[in-house]
């Protein structure tokens, strides 16, 4: 019953799984999406969606700005007491003032209120309003100035610049609040200089008129470049939102994944064992008959029909074994019992098991092994696994009088690189994927009378690559097949060279051996390549 080969595991399955993610984050993502392109939605010749941060914006200049508009306002009445009088300048001072308190509240109270698009047309509209007013306040102390000297020019010049200035940059974020605080004012001193009639002050007129014009460019600009700072905040929200999105996604379909895996090896556990302890008791008994240990059999078939037996639950418990094998490798749950291995040993040992075979398909095996090769850093039953599996495929898939060649020598880098080729049936180009794939199987594979189950190729695949090294698998239609494994020049054990004999060790003269010879006589060879000592 020795043929059996049961190799007992224990698997450990986690009985619990965190519970997945809540569907309500998936949708506050989606509604954090849609807003976002909802902000980027333009229905007209602006963006609408934008209005409301625009305000915002708008209100919080205004707040942030109200101690230098009642600064300027202050200069402004204490110098136009030079040309009005003292009361008038008090009262235009009071109004005014009265206007920007005005402002100042509703500013706050828009700050307060939730967002709606009506309240956003309906505020927009009040502070247009606002600052119209505001505007036109200051015209009643720009219009009637005291003299028509050079004096008094450049300073009502001057302090219609200041106020457009300051109007213009305050209400960048609303350009029509910026052009209902300015042009009443540019109007009035232009108008001011106009019908004085001179040419020093239709120049003065035109002045005034270019840099209303050039305050108004310039607040146009900075609305741009607020409009394009909220299209890109938005257009970043999304994206952070689409992201968020399909890691939910992914989560979800990693925790799908993690469920599948966890109920691929409940069931692996549990059927190994289910189908492991029938086996060997068809094993074992069908051994015990087709081998006569009782005595021989009445009729002489049922001797082949045990050794039938015998054979199939060989391959059953087999295609259980690279399931398994497979299953842990993918879980990465296959540990490499390394040990020093010779790589040429395993190759011939190979041939030799499935020689007979060989021979009785009329294939000849051919084997090139280079000399003198060290031991490899390896899992030995490992080996013996890719070996065994590139062997039986190309012996399976060779016909009648084909040639089959093993190579073992050095690669280029230091390494060493085993070939199996074959004059087979080859494989498609297109193929050659799938059949690397589990459970993929060519179509002359599917063709065949010795059909499999699609896993030794990538077991050995996986194996190679546990083991640091390269598979690479070239074939061509009714040619052959070429199989090349390589493994890297730290996996090979090179010695280092012995060291030279030294003459006896003699006593120094207080009678023992010096510390450095002591040290060099016990010092044991180091291995070059893994650090074991030999």
């Amino acid at each position: 019953m020795s043929e059996s080969g049961e190799r007992p595991e224990v698997v450990a399955v986690p009985l619990e799984q965190p519970a997945p993610a809540q569907p309500r984050g998936r949708r506050a993502a989606s509604q954090r999406v849609r807003e976002a392109r909802d902000r980027l939605t333009s229905t007209s010749g602006t963006r609408p969606a934008f209005d409301h941060e625009l305000l915002r914006q708008y209100a919080q200049t205004r707040l942030s700005a109200s101690l230098v508009l009642i600064l300027l306002v202050v200069v402004a009445g204490l110098l136009s007491s030079l040309w009005i009088k003292i009361l008038g300048a008090a009262i235009w001072t009071c109004v005014i003032l009265a206007v920007h308190a005005v402002t100042v509240a509703n500013c706050r109270r828009f700050l307060n209120e939730p967002a709606s698009p009506a309240g956003t047309r309906r505020w927009r509209t009040r502070f247009v309003l606002l600052d119209l007013l505001y505007g036109l306040s200051w015209t009643f102390i720009l219009i009637h100035p005291s003299g028509f000297d050079t004096v008094s020019n450049t300073l009502l010049v001057s302090l219609m610049l200041l106020v457009v200035a300051v109007s213009s940059m305050i209400a960048a974020s609303l350009p029509m609040a910026a052009f209902a605080a300015t042009v009443p004012v540019t109007s009035a001193i232009a108008l001011n200089f106009a019908v004085r009639g001179s040419f020093e002050d239709y120049v003065l007129a035109a002045l005034a008129i270019a840099a209303e014009g050039y305050f108004a460019l310039l607040a146009h600009r900075l609305h741009s470049t607020t409009l394009a700072a909220l299209e890109a905040r938005a257009e970043k929200d999304a994206l952070i939102g689409e992201l968020e999105q399909a890691k939910a996604i992914s989560d979800e379909a990693r925790f799908r994944a993690e469920s599948a895996n966890v109920a691929k090896s409940r069931f692996l556990a549990q059927m190994s064992h289910e189908l492991r302890t029938p086996l060997n008791a068809i094993l074992g008994f069908s051994e015990v008959m087709k081998s006569e240990i009782f005595g021989p059999h009445a009729v002489a078939v049922y001797k082949d029909y045990s050794a039938d037996i015998h054979n199939s639950g060989v391959h059953l418990l087999n295609l259980i074994n690279e399931i398994l094998d497979l299953s842990r490798i993918e879980a990465g749950r296959y540990e490499l019992n390394e040990e020093p291995v010779s790589l040429v040993h395993v190759v011939a040992d190979c041939h030799h098991l499935l020689k007979l075979r060989a021979s009785s398909r009329g294939l000849t095996i051919h084997e090139v092994f280079e000399n003198n090769m060290p031991r490899l850093w390896a899992d030995e039953r490992a080996l013996r696994q890719v070996v065994l599996n590139l062997l039986s495929n190309a012996i399976k898939f060779t016909p009648q009088g084909g040639d089959i060649w093993l190579k073992v020598g050095w690669t280029a880098s230091g390494g060493q690189y085993l070939t199996c080729k074959d004059s087979g049936t080859g494989i498609a180009e297109e193929e050659i994927p799938v059949v690397l794939a589990s459970f993929g199987q060519g179509s002359n594979s599917i063709k065949s009378a010795e059909q499999g189950a699609g896993l030794g190729l990538p077991i050995a695949k996986n194996l190679i690559d546990m083991h640091g090294g390269t598979f690479t698998l070239k074939s061509k239609l009714r040619i052959g097949t070429e199989v090349t494994v390589t493994f890297p020049p730290e996996r090979v054990m090179s010695a280092l060279a012995p060291m030279h004999d030294t003459p006896p060790l003699q006593p120094d003269w207080h009678g023992d051996i010096t510390h450095e010879r002591h040290r060099a006589r016990h010092t044991p060879i180091m291995n070059a390549g893994t650090g074991l000592k030999e």
